[in-house]
């Protein structure tokens, strides 16, 4: 299946490791529960080799995925690494007055966790069952940004104890709360589209 539509997935930690530079996962090689509607529930699995062609040239660090750039690959404040456990984020928050504040609310514990927006090349849906399904992704075709987020939408990220980090999770702007759950909303309906679609050619 080739889809073009940008997608946001938040799952991932975020920690602070030294006095401007923070790291975590943007993106984990864990299965985990998407969406659920009704008698249907739609899992998802990132493919370590996913990450193997896609475009990740200039990548930014946001908040909420929207705002200023607050780190870039491209001047090297921000690199992104795929480990055995996904995709690593090492960003240096201290360049500007913006990346500062964003530096000091991941202090304050007011974000915890991180996000990605991505388009998918390749993806297979697979049955699991005559109600649940796992979207494999097998393909990223490019990344737009990772982000720290307030609110993911996955709620069963994990965020690790670090004895040097400050761990986050509340909502700053009411605005951002409200985008977010437009686009999960948006990325519900397509995804129940594709699944309605499925259950009638099986």
């Amino acid at each position: 299946m080739i889809r073009n539509e940008r997608e946001y997935r938040n799952r991932g930690l975020l920690e602070v490791n030294t006095d401007s530079v923070v790291e975590g996962y943007a993106s984990t090689f864990d299965e985990y529960e998407l969406l659920r509607d009704g008698d249907v529930t739609l899992y998802e699995r990132i493919e370590k080799e996913a990450f193997d062609d896609a475009d990740m040239t200039d990548v930014i660090f946001l908040r909420d995925h929207e705002g200023r750039v607050l780190a870039r690959t491209r001047n090297d404040s921000l690199a992104l690494e795929v480990d055995d456990h996904g995709l690593k984020v090492r960003a240096n928050l201290g360049l500007t007055g913006a990346s500062r504040e964003m530096l000091e609310d991941i202090r304050a514990g007011l974000y915890s966790q991180m996000s990605f927006a991505f388009t998918v090349a390749e993806d297979r849906l697979d049955w699991l069952d005559d109600h649940n399904a796992v979207r494999i992704v097998t393909r990223f075709k490019k990344l737009f940004d990772v982000s720290a987020v307030a609110f993911p939408a996955n709620p069963y990220t994990d965020i690790g104890l670090d004895a040097r980090a400050m761990l986050h999770g509340a909502m700053e702007q009411r605005t951002a709360e409200r985008l977010e759950a437009e686009r999960r909303e948006r990325e519900r309906k397509v995804l129940l589209t594709r699944i309605k679609i499925m259950r009638k050619e099986i």
